[in-house]
C-alpha cells in the first residue's frame, strides 16, 4: 500500500489507524471477557453436576450402595441421566484405559439412556492426561469436537471425568466476533469519512498558503520590477497555521523590498552605464581623430612618438567598440525592441565567415549548411555580431591550425547554429560564468589585447547571450578538451 504523501492524508489515515487499533484493543477485550465468562459458567456447571453420571456407566444405571441416593427405575440401563444436560459427556478411566464412555442423548428427558462413545487411542491418551484436580480443562474429541471436562478420583482407584460441549461458548463468541467486526468496520468508515473532511477542513488556512506560495514560485523574479502581490490570507494567530502565514507573508514582503532595491539599483546602474558610455563616445572620438590627425602630419615625426599615437588610435579604437558594446548592452537590458525584419541567416554566416577567414587564415574554416536558405525575423546587424563575436572567440582562443566547423540547420521550429572548434576547450571554473560580463578565458587572451589581435572587452560572448535572448531564443555551451560547441538557437519566423 503506498504511503500517502500529503499532510491531510497522513492525518486522517493516522486517525484511522489509532481508531483501527482501538476498536480492535476494545473488541479483543470483549470476545476473551466473554469466552472467560462463558468458560466459568461451563466449569460451574461441571462442579454442579459432579460425578454421578461417569460414575453410574460402571453400575449400570445404579449408583453404587455407598454413594446413597433413591432410585424410582425410570433410570437407563446405560446410565444415570437424570438432571443432566443434554450432550453431557461422561467417562470412566482405569489407568490409561478407558472403560467405560457415553453421552447424554437428546431424549433423555423422556427416558431414553445415554449414548455409547466410541473413543480413538488419541482421545484415550487426551482423556488421560487431564489432571484429576476437580477444574475445568478444554480438550478436543475427535468423536465429540470441544468439549470442556474435569476430572475426579473415583473410590475404585479410578478417574472419573465428566464433560459439556463448548459449541455454545464458541458459538457465542464467533457471534460476537462478527457482529464486532461488522460495527467497528461501520464505525471505521464513517469516521475515516468524518475525518477527512475534519482535517480538510483544519486544515484550510494552509492550503491556502501552500497556494500562495506555488503562485509566487511562479512569479519571474529573475530581472525587471517585480511585485508580490500573492499573499497568504489572515488566520487565527493563536494557532500553528495562523503564525506560518503571518511569517509567511512577512517574508514575502522582505523579499518584495529586496526585489525592489535589487531592481531600483539595477536601474541605476544601467541608466549610469547608457549615459557614460553616450558621453565617452565624443572624447573617444576627439582622441581618435587627433591621434590620426598627429600621424599626417607631414613634417618628421620621431618613431617613439609616432608608435605612441599609433598605440592612441588603437587603444581609442577599442575603447570606441567598448562604449558601443556597453550602449548595446544597456538598450538590451532595458528591454528597447530590436528590428523586427526577414533575415537570411545563410547569407549572414557566409559574409563572417569569410570575415573570419581574412582574420585567422592560420584556422581551418569549414562550413555545414542546409540546402535550402534559412530565415528568422530579427535584427540582421544584431545576428550578424553574433556571429562575428563566435567566430572571434573561437578563433582567439586556439591555436594556429585548429578547424572550426560552422554549422547551421532548423529543428522544429527553431534555426540552430553551431560554432565548434577542435581547441584546448573552456576552463571549468570559466564555464558557468562564460556568458557573464567582463569574463576573460584565459591570459592569452589579455596578452593578444595588448597587441592589438583582439577586442579584450570581456562582452562578446555576454553580447551573443543578450542577441539571442532578445530574439526568443537563447545559446547553450558545451566543452572538453579538444572539442568545444557554442550553440545558439532562434525561432523561425515572428519573434
Amino acid at each position: 500500500m503506498p504511503r500517502p504523501h500529503t499532510l491531510r492524508a497522513r492525518l486522517t489515515a493516522g486517525l484511522v489507524v489509532l481508531l483501527a487499533v482501538s476498536c480492535a484493543a476494545v473488541g479483543v477485550a470483549a470476545v476473551v471477557e466473554l469466552n472467560g465468562f462463558l468458560t466459568g459458567r461451563l466449569d460451574q456447571q461441571l462442579q454442579d453436576a459432579g460425578e454421578r453420571f461417569p460414575a453410574s456407566l460402571e453400575h449400570g444405571g445404579t449408583l453404587p450402595s455407598d454413594r446413597g441416593g433413591d432410585h424410582d427405575g425410570d433410570e437407563d440401563a446405560d446410565g444415570d441421566t437424570r438432571r443432566q444436560t443434554v450432550g453431557t459427556f461422561g467417562a470412566r478411566l482405569v489407568g490409561d484405559t478407558v472403560t467405560n464412555a457415553a453421552v447424554v442423548g437428546s431424549g433423555s428427558g423422556s427416558g431414553a439412556g445415554a449414548l455409547d462413545v466410541v473413543l480413538g487411542a488419541a482421545d484415550a491418551r487426551t482423556l488421560a492426561d487431564v489432571p484429576a484436580d476437580g477444574r475445568g480443562h478444554t480438550v478436543d474429541l475427535s468423536a465429540l469436537d470441544d468439549y470442556r471436562v474435569m476430572a475426579v478420583q473415583g473410590r475404585d482407584g479410578d478417574v472419573l471425568i465428566t464433560g459439556l460441549p463448548m459449541e455454545p461458548v464458541e458459538a457465542t463468541v464467533h457471534r460476537l466476533e462478527l457482529v464486532a467486526a461488522v460495527v467497528f468496520g461501520a464505525a471505521l468508515a464513517v469516521a475515516g469519512f468524518a475525518g477527512a473532511l475534519w482535517v480538510r477542513w483544519s486544515l484550510r488556512p494552509l492550503s491556502r498558503v501552500a497556494a500562495t506560495a506555488t503562485k509566487v514560485s511562479r512569479l519571474p523574479l529573475s530581472s525587471g520590477e517585480v511585485g508580490l502581490w500573492p499573499r497568504a490570507p489572515e488566520a487565527d494567530p493563536r494557532s500553528e497555521v495562523g503564525r506560518v502565514a503571518d511569517a509567511f507573508n512577512a517574508m514575502l514582503g522582505h523579499v518584495e523590498d529586496a526585489l525592489t532595491k535589487r531592481h531600483a539599483s539595477e536601474e541605476r546602474l544601467r541608466s549610469f552605464a547608457a549615459d557614460a558610455s553616450h558621453e565617452l563616445r565624443t572624447p573617444v572620438a576627439s582622441i581618435r581623430g587627433h591621434a590620426e590627425l598627429a600621424l599626417l602630419h607631414p613634417g618628421p615625426v620621431p618613431q617613439k612618438v609616432a608608435r605612441a599615437l599609433e598605440r592612441i588610435e588603437a587603444e581609442a579604437a577599442r575603447m570606441g567598440e567598448m562604449v558601443d558594446d556597453l550602449l548595446l548592452l544597456a538598450r538590451l537590458d532595458a528591454g528597447r525592441p530590436l528590428e523586427r525584419l526577414p533575415v537570411d541567416l545563410t547569407r549572414l554566416v557566409l559574409d563572417a565567415v569569410t570575415d573570419a577567414q581574412a582574420a585567422g587564415p592560420g584556422h581551418r574554416w569549414t562550413l555545414e549548411l542546409p540546402e535550402e536558405p534559412v530565415t528568422v525575423t530579427g535584427d540582421a546587424h544584431r545576428l550578424h555580431q553574433v556571429l562575428a563575436n563566435l567566430l572571434a572567440n573561437a578563433r582567439l582562443h586556439t591555436p594556429v591550425g585548429s578547424t572550426i566547423t560552422i554549422s547551421l540547420e532548423t529543428d522544429d521550429g527553431t534555426a540552430v547554429l553551431k560554432v565548434h572548434d577542435d581547441g584546448p576547450g573552456v576552463a571549468a571554473d570559466v564555464r558557468p560564468r562564460v556568458f557573464e560580463r567582463f569574463t576573460h578565458g584565459d591570459r592569452r587572451r589579455a596578452e593578444g589585447v595588448e597587441s592589438g589581435t583582439g577586442t579584450g572587452t570581456g562582452l562578446g560572448l555576454s553580447i551573443v547571450a543578450a542577441v539571442a535572448e532578445a530574439h526568443g531564443g537563447g545559446v547553450a555551451l558545451e566543452s572538453v578538451p579538444g572539442s568545444t560547441t557554442f550553440t545558439v538557437r532562434i525561432p523561425v519566423g515572428e519573434g
